[in-house]
């Protein structure tokens, strides 16, 4: 007779090492959840958290971006540093695109890779990649840990600059004899931080702050621009207090989305290359441009001789190195977002009359609203946002790819608190929207989470339909097809003669199929009629989702600036 062996778990008995310290250490600054993909060089990392389980969550992907972009996603919602594990080599530079998309829209992340041992390092060997030289202009900050003992002060620092000042993201590069590293009884956990070189600027120049109270006493034609940074400063209750009390008109720059109210008779909705009339005008005839953590950046500002020509800049950002930059700026002030508001709210009265202006923005919004043509017969994309936004009263917590779905869900998806808006913005990823939908699940397990996305940039990173599978992740992932590169060919069709040159996606998977591969459930929605008759259930359904739904494809984002031209010189303003 046969006898099978009882396996039973031992507890290891082995000596802890490097890696047990830095898991420690994560668990320490409040780290809850891992977004990773094992590699050789992290094997002694992943050894670590195989004993840790139980204290900390891992979530493991399909694809390096993938879990990046995740993170994104999650420190988007959370305002928390996501953290990032990834091997040597190939998985290192695998997260280059996430980790510029983080440096430019301002997301805290804590990236650790592993690297080769020291002992090799510099001989190209086995998966090795100098990722410090190729992450040091894409980083906040990064760090190759050379001593064992210096990984807890290195840990502490990197959440520390990550989450600071203007957030960004921070690397740490461990070569795998650190993490292997048998330790010292006698290494400390504990460490403290010593940066004398880094010191943002929090509280602002009082001096400054009655400069911009005395300048807008006397504007009559005032402004305030609310980019991302009054997010990352959670400073939205104070701007909405700010404009209120001046009774002062706002425009959002895309990322700053959410910072003010979108049903407030003083917004004016987004400005920049396909913002409102309303919003482009403002910015364009002002006297005076309260700008509040935004970096002014040229999909805003088209051509810069036209922005905001008549106008004193006032400029409050916690980055100085932005102030200036790209837009002069007669009032800097260098600070925190709240910090900024909370001064000017106690030391301004309220503003002189400035009801004609207001009135004029007014009949701009009602005269040249946004527009777009129904099609009876199947489903005009614009109509789809609509659509979901009513479905989930406007609480969903939506994130994008980039494109002329993004575009349409800026303009038609109104949004009138913050943090349920994430996006591509500065580095404009395809690929993004999905990955970063999960993690933005993660950070918020109750919340309806919709991942607006395009065909082709889903199929970017569509593996990841692997883990929202295995997590039960209830994402809805909204697929506006149109068989195109949108936005390049409405580039092609309106910048480059018509000349339509690889733009439209001759071949596609069956979307429906595909998600059902995963175990996922899937649905194709042709018109608006089937549409409305399934996405109350679809919303609703308590798992995760994908819904094909095919728009008209030569459907175009407008008003438009196009490159070169300035604010006031938008086409497509009224139907075409």
């Amino acid at each position: 007779m046969k006898v099978e062996a009882k396996l039973e778990f031992q507890p290891s008995t082995e000596p802890k090492i490097g890696a047990d310290l830095l898991i420690n250490l994560l668990i320490k600054e409040g780290v809850d959840t891992i977004f990773g993909y094992p590699g050789g060089a992290v094997l002694p990392i992943y050894d670590g958290i195989y004993r840790a389980k139980g204290r900390i969550n891992h979530i493991l992907f399909r694809h390096e971006q993938g879990m990046i972009h995740a993170a994104e996603g999650y420190a988007r919602i959370t305002g928390k540093p996501g953290v990032v594990i990834a091997t040597s080599g190939p998985g290192a530079t695998n997260l280059v695109t996430g980790i510029t998309d983080a440096m430019m829209d301002s997301l805290p992340l804590v990236i650790f890779t592993g690297q080769v041992a020291r002992s090799v390092i510099g001989t190209d060997a086995f998966q090795e990649a100098d990722v410090m030289a190729i992450t040091t202009p894409i980083t906040k900050h990064n760090y190759q840990v050379q001593d064992i003992t210096d990984l807890p002060r290195i840990v502490k620092e990197a959440f520390h600059i990550a989450s600071t000042g203007r957030p960004g993201p921070v690397l740490v590069d461990v070569p795998k004899d650190i993490s292997a590293s048998i330790l010292d009884s006698d290494v400390p956990e504990d460490a403290c931080i010593d940066l004398p070189g880094y010191q943002p600027t929090l509280k602002p120049n009082p001096l400054q702050i009655r400069k911009l109270a005395d300048t807008l006493e006397k504007a009559s034609r005032p402004v305030i621009l609310s980019g991302a940074g009054v997010l990352h400063a959670h400073a939205s209750d104070e701007l909405t207090a700010f404009a209120e009390k001046h009774q002062l008109p706002v425009v959002n720059t895309l990322l700053g989305l959410g910072t003010f109210p979108a049903d407030s008779p003083l917004s004016l909705g987004m400005g920049g290359m396909h913002g409102t009339y309303a919003a482009n005008m403002a910015l364009y005839e002002c006297d005076l441009l309260i700008n509040f953590g935004a970096r002014f950046d040229d999909r805003l500002t088209g051509n810069l001789k036209h922005f905001a020509p008549n106008a004193k800049v006032a400029h409050i950002d916690i980055d100085p190195a932005e102030i200036g930059k790209n837009v002069p700026t007669q009032i800097p002030i260098v600070a925190d977002a709240k910090e900024a508001l909370k001064e000017l709210l106690s030391q301004t009265n309220a503003s002189p009359e400035h009801g004609s202006w207001l009135e004029k923005l007014t009949n701009y919004k009602q005269e040249y609203p946004l527009w777009y043509k129904l099609d009876p017969s199947g489903m005009s994309p614009q109509w789809l946002i609509e659509a979901i936004h009513k479905a989930t009263k406007g609480e969903a917590i939506v994130a994008t790819d980039v494109g002329q779905h993004q575009m349409w869900a800026a303009q038609y998806y109104t949004f009138n608190r913050p943090h349920r808006w994430i996006t591509s913005g500065g580095l404009g990823t395809m690929g993004f929207g999905f990955p970063a939908a999960i993690g933005a699940q993660v950070a918020s397990p109750e919340s309806t989470v919709v991942a607006i996305v395009g065909d082709a940039g889903f199929q970017m990173t569509l593996q990841e339909l692997s883990v929202i599978y295995e997590q039960n992740l209830p994402v809805k992932i909204f697929i506006v097809n149109n068989g195109a590169l949108g936005m390049v060919r409405q580039w092609q069709e309106l910048l480059h003669g018509n000349r339509i040159s690889e733009s439209i996606l001759g071949s596609q998977p069956n979307f429906v199929k595909l998600a059902e591969s995963y175990g996922i459930r899937g649905q194709r929605i042709d018109t608006q009629e089937d549409l409305i008759a399934s996405l109350p259930e679809l919303i609703a359904y308590d798992g995760p989702l994908l819904v094909d739904c095919r728009v008209m494809q030569q459907e175009k984002v407008f008003p438009m600036m196009a490159p070169g031209k300035g604010l006031h010189e938008l086409i497509g303003v009224k139907p075409i």
